[in-house]
């Protein structure tokens, strides 16, 4: 400030205001101070966001991908309520049924292949037409309660009953 003050202005000036034609070092430093602050608030605002998808990554991948969808919804939209749904479906378990069900068809599956007499896979499965009594008799062993204590060698309920028993 070498230059002549103009007369109006006071003597002493303070330390923000610039000549003319010099860098405003306080603009500056302001602008600096600006976007890293928008950058940190953002940073933290996304942090928070994802929280509840953060939560969820220990949960089973359909309740995670349902909490992710609920946080993105909350983002677009600005709906808190979204975020906080998200929030408490995270936080609450939900029990896989999937699994024990997987785990019962597998079951069956052998099973019934078991009781065909086979090795591999069942018929259907293989791609294969299966015959009606194939798929019928394991059915009906499985379905029947009194199955165990039937004899082996007693007549089949549509058989004639005029034909006399082989092997006896």
């Amino acid at each position: 400030m070498d230059e002549k003050l103009h007369p109006v202005a006071i003597e002493h000036l303070p330390f923000f205001i610039t000549a003319p034609g010099q860098t405003d070092v306080l603009f500056n430093v302001m602008v600096v101070f600006m976007l890293a602050a928008v950058l940190v608030v953002g940073n933290l605002y996304f942090q928070l966001h994802a929280f509840p998808e953060r939560m969820a990554h220990r949960t089973n991948v359909v309740q995670m991908e349902v909490v992710a969808v609920l946080a993105l919804i909350s983002l677009f939209t600005h709906n808190h309520l979204f975020w906080i749904a998200g929030l408490l479906l995270a936080l609450v378990r939900i029990p896989d049924f999937s699994t024990p069900m997987q785990s019962i068809a597998g079951s069956l599956e052998k099973l019934a292949d078991q009781r065909d007499g086979g090795s591999g896979p069942p018929a259907l499965a293989a791609g294969m037409a299966a015959s009606p009594e194939k798929i019928a008799a394991p059915v009906a062993a499985l379905t029947d309660p009194h199955a165990e204590n039937r004899d082996p060698d007693a007549e089949a309920p549509n058989a004639d009953p005029q034909t006399p028993k082989q092997g006896h």
